[in-house]
Protein backbone atom coordinates (compact mmCIF):
# COMPACT_ATOMS: atom_id res chain seq x y z
CA UNK A 1 0.00 0.00 0.00
CA UNK A 2 1.15 3.53 -0.83
CA UNK A 3 0.45 6.47 1.46
CA UNK A 4 0.55 9.86 -0.26
CA UNK A 5 0.87 13.06 1.77
CA UNK A 6 0.63 16.46 0.08
CA UNK A 7 1.23 19.58 2.21
CA UNK A 8 -0.19 22.81 0.80
CA UNK A 9 -0.12 26.38 2.04
CA UNK A 10 -2.73 28.79 0.70
CA UNK A 11 -3.16 32.54 0.57
CA UNK A 12 -5.35 33.46 3.55
CA UNK A 13 -8.04 34.85 1.29
CA UNK A 14 -8.16 31.58 -0.70
CA UNK A 15 -8.75 29.12 2.16
CA UNK A 16 -12.54 28.98 1.75
CA UNK A 17 -12.19 28.62 -2.01
CA UNK A 18 -9.87 25.64 -1.53
CA UNK A 19 -12.23 24.00 0.98
CA UNK A 20 -15.10 24.39 -1.49
CA UNK A 21 -12.96 22.94 -4.28
CA UNK A 22 -12.02 19.94 -2.13
CA UNK A 23 -15.68 19.38 -1.19
CA UNK A 24 -16.57 19.37 -4.88
CA UNK A 25 -13.83 16.90 -5.89
CA UNK A 26 -13.38 14.62 -2.86
CA UNK A 27 -15.87 11.92 -3.90
CA UNK A 28 -14.41 11.74 -7.42
CA UNK A 29 -10.88 11.42 -6.04
CA UNK A 30 -11.92 8.83 -3.44
CA UNK A 31 -13.72 6.74 -6.06
CA UNK A 32 -10.77 6.81 -8.47
CA UNK A 33 -9.52 3.25 -9.11
CA UNK A 34 -6.93 2.31 -6.48
CA UNK A 35 -7.78 5.01 -3.93
CA UNK A 36 -8.69 3.34 -0.65
CA UNK A 37 -8.78 6.32 1.72
CA UNK A 38 -8.76 10.12 1.50
CA UNK A 39 -8.45 12.64 4.28
CA UNK A 40 -8.03 16.43 4.42
CA UNK A 41 -6.17 17.93 7.38
CA UNK A 42 -6.01 21.61 8.39
CA UNK A 43 -3.41 23.33 10.54
CA UNK A 44 -4.35 24.79 13.91
CA UNK A 45 -4.43 28.41 15.08
CA UNK A 46 -2.01 30.56 13.09
CA UNK A 47 -1.55 27.78 10.51
CA UNK A 48 -5.18 27.54 9.38
CA UNK A 49 -4.03 28.22 5.83
CA UNK A 50 -1.92 25.02 5.83
CA UNK A 51 -3.58 21.81 4.66
CA UNK A 52 -2.51 18.29 3.89
CA UNK A 53 -4.17 15.55 1.95
CA UNK A 54 -3.52 12.03 3.18
CA UNK A 55 -4.49 9.18 0.92
CA UNK A 56 -4.00 5.43 0.59
CA UNK A 57 -3.45 3.81 -2.80
CA UNK A 58 -3.33 0.11 -3.59
CA UNK A 59 -0.22 0.48 -5.76
CA UNK A 60 2.18 3.15 -6.96
CA UNK A 61 0.92 2.49 -10.49
CA UNK A 62 -2.64 3.35 -9.48
CA UNK A 63 -1.46 6.52 -7.72
CA UNK A 64 0.40 7.50 -10.88
CA UNK A 65 -2.67 6.75 -12.99
CA UNK A 66 -4.52 9.30 -10.85
CA UNK A 67 -1.66 11.81 -11.00
CA UNK A 68 -1.74 11.71 -14.83
CA UNK A 69 -5.54 11.67 -15.11
CA UNK A 70 -7.77 14.45 -16.43
CA UNK A 71 -9.38 14.63 -12.96
CA UNK A 72 -6.06 15.41 -11.29
CA UNK A 73 -4.93 17.83 -14.00
CA UNK A 74 -8.15 19.85 -13.76
CA UNK A 75 -8.21 19.81 -9.95
CA UNK A 76 -4.54 20.74 -9.66
CA UNK A 77 -4.91 23.58 -12.18
CA UNK A 78 -7.65 25.11 -10.01
CA UNK A 79 -5.77 24.45 -6.76
CA UNK A 80 -2.32 25.74 -7.66
CA UNK A 81 -3.67 29.25 -8.34
CA UNK A 82 -4.49 29.49 -4.63
CA UNK A 83 -1.07 28.58 -3.18
CA UNK A 84 1.08 30.97 -1.18
CA UNK A 85 4.02 28.52 -1.22
CA UNK A 86 5.12 25.59 -3.34
CA UNK A 87 3.40 22.39 -2.18
CA UNK A 88 5.33 19.40 -0.86
CA UNK A 89 4.38 15.84 -1.79
CA UNK A 90 5.83 12.56 -0.63
CA UNK A 91 4.82 8.94 -1.04
CA UNK A 92 5.44 6.23 1.52
CA UNK A 93 5.25 2.46 1.48
CA UNK A 94 3.04 1.43 4.39
CA UNK A 95 4.91 -1.07 6.56
CA UNK A 96 2.82 -1.31 9.74
CA UNK A 97 -0.46 -0.10 11.10
CA UNK A 98 -1.74 -0.35 14.68
CA UNK A 99 -5.40 0.25 15.54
Amino acid sequence: MIVRVVKMEFKDECVNEFIALFEDKKEKIRSFPGCQYLELLQGLDAKKNVFATYSYWKTEEELNNYRYSDLFKATWADTKKLFSKKPEAISFKKLHSLD
